[in-house]
């Protein structure tokens, strides 16, 4: 039976956790090692200089070994693969993050980092991400369908495999794009709102507004339009 390893970058108590590992019960043997709280927008970030924890949890899906982490999604990967899991795992999946990770977000999101942590590790990998909503009729649709079809599908050096749902309803959402390429196209047009303090300092927030323009043939494109979006995405570093 395969292995299959899984976190996020949500938290291990996320709603897209355990759905996602509900799903992968149905294809291999479950791990889940994940954050013990929010750790989006960390990418591909390590902890070198100080330690970390790793602690076996209670998880509401029977048959999963969870573990819960102090550290970032990369380094859950990283123990999972090379202390936890018996014999390193087949596969690793990283989601269901809330919200999307795409075009320009992808070098931003800890749960595409700990993807590629993964493919570093030689692990096949796919990262799985939805709109920010509550809205899961498309993903609950295609998740085990395109999983089991991309598992069967090998990968370059580097490089994993990325997949949105759009937050549509099932009956607005147009199927499944294959072969999407990675925007290069601005998710948010990002800006900072200043305010100054009573000390001379400035307190700097981020304000981002979404963009709704993107060339045909990319992620993007694909989830302002209503499809899934699957494709894949490579580190060069």
């Amino acid at each position: 039976m395969k292995k299959i390893l899984i976190t996020n970058d949500d938290g291990i108590q996320s709603d897209g956790l355990i759905r996602l590992a509900t799903m992968a019960t149905e294809l291999g043997e479950v791990w889940v090692v994940a954050p013990d709280g929010q750790r989006s927008a960390m990418s591909h970030s390590i902890t070198l200089r100080d330690s970390f924890d790793a602690w076996e949890v209670e998880f509401p899906v029977a048959g999963v070994h969870a573990y819960a982490c102090s550290g970032t999604p990369a380094d859950c990967v990283r123990i999972g693969v090379l202390n936890i899991v018996p014999g390193k795992p087949d596969h690793v999946f990283s989601g269901i993050n809330y919200g999307y990770n795409m075009a320009s977000d992808l070098q931003y999101s800890a749960t595409v980092g700990a993807a590629f942590e993964a493919a570093f590790q030689k692990i096949h990998t796919i990262a799985f991400s939805e709109g920010s909503s509550e809205v899961h009729e498309v993903t609950d649709r295609y998740l085990k369908e395109i999983a089991q079809e991309l598992l069967e599908k090998p990968l370059g050096r580097n490089e994993i495999w990325n997949v949105n749902f759009p937050e549509c309803t099932l009956e607005q959402c147009g199927g499944v794009l294959k072969d999407r390429a990675v925007s290069t196209d601005d998710f948010y047009k990002d800006s900072y709102h200043e305010t100054k303090t009573s000390g001379g300092k400035v307190t700097y927030k981020v304000e981002g507004k979404r963009h709704f323009e993107a060339e045909e043939g990319t992620d993007l494109r694909a989830i302002l339009d209503n499809y899934v979006s699957v494709g894949r995405a490579k580190n060069i570093s």
